[in-house]
C-alpha cells in the first residue's frame, strides 16, 4: 500500500480522534454490572478523560508526530495536559499511568515542563513504593473505581498482561531517562514476572490475568487484545532500553516475542484480521488488538528478528484495519474495555464500540506501515 493512502487513512484517523469529545461520566455511578461486563463504562469514551484508553490515544498520536519529526501536535497535547494539571488528576492506579507514558516523551517541550516532569517522577516513585504488589512483587492490576475517578478497584492479588503496556513502558522510559536503575530494573522486573504466568507454553500465546489467591489464569482465554499489549509493547521496551540490557536477557524476550509472533501468524483470519478469542472461530475479528499485532510484527520485520512471511501477515492487517476506517475516520469493530472473563463468551459478549484506543492502535500500526 502506498505511503499516499496510508496517509489518507491516518489522517482520517487523527482527525477522529482528536475530536471524540467528552463523556458523561456521573452515568457510570448507576451502571449495572451486566452493562460493565459488555464494557459499557463511560470514562472509557472521549478523549478528554485521564484514564488508559485516553493514554493509550496520546501515545498513537505521539507516534505520528514522532514519524514527521515535528512538534504539530504540541499545542493539542499542552492543552490536554495542562488542563488536567489545572483541574486534578483521578486516583494513582495502573490504568490511569497510562497518559504518563506519552507525558513522558513530551514534558520537555511543554510549557510547565518542570511541573510535568515532576509529575512523571513521583508516578514513577509510586509504581515502586505505593502501588500495591502480588506474590514475586508483579504490581497489582489496580483500577479505577467505576462511577469515582478517585477511588480504586484492587483486583486483589492479579496480574494482567495490559499492565505491561500501562504502566511498565512508562517506568522504563523514566528509568531510561532519568539514569535511574531502581526503575529500569523494576520495568524488566515486571516484564519477566509477566512472562512467567501469563505466557503459555503449549500455545505460544499470552493469558489475560493470572490470580495469585486462586492461583490460575482464570479462564485460560486467549484475549487478542490482551496478546497485543505484548506484541507491540516488548518492541517498544526493546528499542527504549537499547543496548543497556543484558544481552542473555535480551535474547530471552525476543524468543518470547518470536515464540507469540509464530503461533499468531498461524491463528490470522483469511480477512487478516485476528479474533477477539484468538483461538476461537466463532468470535468476531477485532481491529484494535490486531492493529496493535500488526505493528509489532512490523517492528520485528524491520529490527531483523522475523521474517518476510511475517511481513505478509501484517501487509494483510493493513489492508483490513483501512477496510475498517468510515468516511469520518472512525476505526470500526473496535471491542469496548474488557475485564478478565472465565470463558470465552465473556470475551464474545463485549460490546462492539469506537473507542479512543482504537483509533489510536489503527494509528500506531498505519505509521508502522509507513515507507520511510
Amino acid at each position: 500500500m502506498t505511503n499516499e493512502r496510508l496517509l489518507e487513512k491516518i489522517h482520517l484517523v487523527v482527525e477522529k480522534l482528536m475530536n471524540l469529545g467528552g463523556c458523561d461520566y456521573d452515568k457510570d455511578k448507576s451502571v449495572s454490572s451486566t452493562d460493565t461486563k459488555k464494557g459499557i463504562i463511560q470514562r472509557d469514551f472521549g478523549i478528554e478523560e485521564w484514564d488508559w484508553p485516553q493514554g493509550v490515544g496520546l501515545y498513537g498520536l505521539y507516534k505520528l508526530q514522532e514519524f514527521y519529526g515535528d512538534d504539530r501536535y504540541l499545542p493539542f497535547f499542552e492543552n490536554w495536559y495542562s488542563g488536567h494539571l489545572k483541574n486534578g488528576l483521578p486516583s494513582r492506579n495502573i490504568n490511569t499511568t497510562a497518559p504518563f507514558l506519552p507525558l513522558s516523551c513530551l514534558h520537555s517541550k511543554l510549557k510547565d515542563s518542570e511541573s510535568f516532569y515532576k509529575l512523571c517522577t513521583e508516578q514513577a516513585d509510586w509504581l515502586i513504593n505505593g502501588l500495591p504488589k502480588t506474590a514475586d512483587n508483579g504490581f497489582q492490576h489496580v483500577t479505577s473505581a467505576i462511577g469515582d475517578r478517585n477511588g480504586v478497584t484492587l483486583n486483589e492479588g492479579q496480574i494482567w498482561i495490559d499492565t505491561l503496556f500501562m504502566s511498565v513502558l512508562f517506568l522504563n522510559r523514566m528509568g531510561q531517562q532519568a539514569e535511574n536503575p531502581v526503575w529500569k530494573n523494576e520495568a524488566l522486573h515486571q516484564f519477566l514476572v509477566h512472562i512467567k504466568y501469563l505466557f503459555d507454553k503449549q500455545t505460544g500465546l499470552f493469558h489475560h490475568g493470572f490470580s495469585f489467591e486462586r492461583m490460575d489464569n482464570f479462564g485460560g482465554v486467549f484475549w487478542c487484545r490482551g496478546n497485543s499489549w505484548f506484541t507491540y509493547g516488548i518492541m517498544e521496551f526493546l528499542d527504549a532500553c537499547k543496548d543497556d540490557l543484558n544481552e542473555g536477557v535480551r535474547t530471552y524476550l525476543i524468543d518470547t516475542f518470536k515464540s507469540q509472533a509464530a503461533a499468531l501468524l498461524k491463528l490470522q483470519a483469511p480477512s487478516g484480521l485476528w479474533r477477539t478469542v484468538l483461538t476461537d472461530e466463532n468470535s468476531y475479528e477485532e481491529v484494535s488488538g490486531s492493529a496493535a499485532i500488526a505493528a509489532g510484527i512490523l517492528r520485528g520485520v524491520k529490527g531483523g528478528i522475523l521474517g518476510d512471511e511475517y511481513k505478509k501477515a501484517a501487509d494483510r492487517a493493513i489492508l483490513a484495519i483501512c477496510d475498517n476506517v468510515s468516511e469520518d475516520g472512525t476505526v470500526l469493530n473496535v471491542s469496548a474495555g474488557t475485564g478478565i472473563g472465565m470463558d470465552g463468551g465473556h470475551y464474545r459478549n463485549v460490546l462492539i464500540m469506537p473507542m479512543a484506543y482504537g483509533q489510536a492502535l489503527a494509528l500506531t500500526a498505519l505509521c508502522e506501515a509507513l515507507e520511510k
